[in-house]
């Protein structure tokens, strides 16, 4: 991303000079009062949430390069050869660096046991089939009051495109349909969600506001670029990293509702989406020409059976929810030709390897406002006697 699209989008442009409007945000935060010399603009994006996790990933993936050109220079390429290190070699890599590789050469030497792939019944259904609910805002005597309605809204958001991301354009003028705050998928067997490292449980609810609706608007944006390509030119579809933000803390539902979406999308460009969390562990086959999913619980077969469909020229896509701070995405995916999202915590920075060698793009995803919470709060209540 560029300085210049970041100040476009944090404070509409404020700061954008000729000498920085082509600056890489990873130029500028090595020296960011070079590029800006206005103290206000400067203090004023400096404090903001996507910053903080913007400069928290970059000066990571600064740190993680320049500590494996060191390993390189002495001979150490490879995990085996980190291993047999010695002390005064891994001495000089940082704490963040060296916790990685640690877990990464101890992934490694663990055995492999094989444990057979399992046909999940009725869950391609409840994924796909999940109802729609939503809350609207509407005015009231003492000001905008809320209401849960049945099915989808009428209008949903509007986005606009801000350099390489989007945007939620409030000018544009809305039909006077109530106006939704909040979206809520209902699946029957519900959704999986992590509640520890390496521990999930499932909720009924998938709730969708506007930053959730925002990722898959420019996911969508990918894959209307890469089925746009002409045929017989390789195009490789972006991939991604999603990244919560501070105070709290990860990608709300956006892993949930992209399955769902994607699950929709056309079946004859993109037949197979695969749901991976859990470090991985878990992952969920979702096939959409025979509406089955099938369930592995070793990533070596997943991984294996994902190249194979990409080898008889399939394509897919894959969400990836990191599983702890040591959970490590495979290097082996995506295949050629699929997409991919990492969703991340502010506090993980194990994908930081992955998401330079995939030359990942980021969306970082804004916290839920006072309105978004009040709006889950109305749902959960709307059995409640009044």
């Amino acid at each position: 991303m560029k300085l210049s699209d970041f100040l476009t989008r944090e404070l509409d442009g404020r700061g954008i000079v000729a000498t920085n409007r082509d600056v890489l945000l990873k130029e500028f935060f090595k020296d960011p009062t070079k590029y800006i010399r206005g103290k206000g603009a400067l203090n004023e994006m400096q404090a903001s949430g996507r910053y903080l996790s913007m400069e928290r990933a970059l000066k990571g993936e600064l740190i993680f390069d320049e500590d494996i050109r060191k390993l390189c220079d002495k001979g150490v390429n490879n995990l085996p050869g980190w291993s047999l290190a010695a002390a005064e070699v891994t001495a000089t890599v940082h704490n963040s660096t060296k916790h990685f590789l640690d877990a990464a050469a101890e992934e490694a030497r663990k055995p492999t046991t094989t444990i057979e792939p399992i046909k999940m019944e009725g869950v391609y259904e409840s994924v796909h089939n999940a109802r729609w609910c939503h809350v609207v805002e509407v005015p009231g005597g003492e000001g905008t009051g809320m209401e849960v309605k049945e099915g989808k809204p009428k209008q949903s958001w509007t986005y606009k495109a801000v350099g390489e991301s989007l945007e939620k354009d409030d000018g544009v003028q809305q039909s006077r349909a109530p106006r939704p705050r909040l979206m809520v998928l209902t699946s029957e067997k519900g959704r999986a969600v992590l509640v520890g490292e390496g521990l999930s449980k499932l909720i009924p609810d998938c709730y969708v506001n506007c930053e959730v609706e925002r990722v898959w608007q420019i996911v969508k944006g990918d894959l209307t670029e890469l089925f746009s390509s002409r045929p017989g030119t390789y195009f490789e579809p972006k991939r991604r990293v999603l990244i919560g933000t501070p105070g709290f803390g990860n990608s709300l539902a956006a892993d949930s509702y992209l399955l769902y979406q994607l699950l929709h999308y056309d079946s004859e460009l993109l037949p197979v989406v695969v749901h991976c969390f859990v470090g991985g562990v878990k992952a969920y086959v979702f096939d959409k020409t025979t509406e089955t999913v099938t369930r592995y619980m070793d990533k070596s077969m997943m991984i294996k059976f994902v190249k194979e469909l990409s080898w008889r020229g399939m394509k897919g896509y894959i969400i990836y929810e990191l599983g702890g701070r040591l959970d490590i995405p495979s290097p082996c995916l995506p295949p050629e030709e699929w997409g991919m999202l990492v969703a991340a915590t502010p506090e993980t920075t194990s994908y930081i390897h992955w998401v330079s060698e995939k030359r990942a793009v980021r969306i970082i995803m804004n916290c839920p406002d006072e309105s978004d919470v009040k709006a889950m709060c109305v749902w959960k209540k709307r059995n409640q006697p009044v």
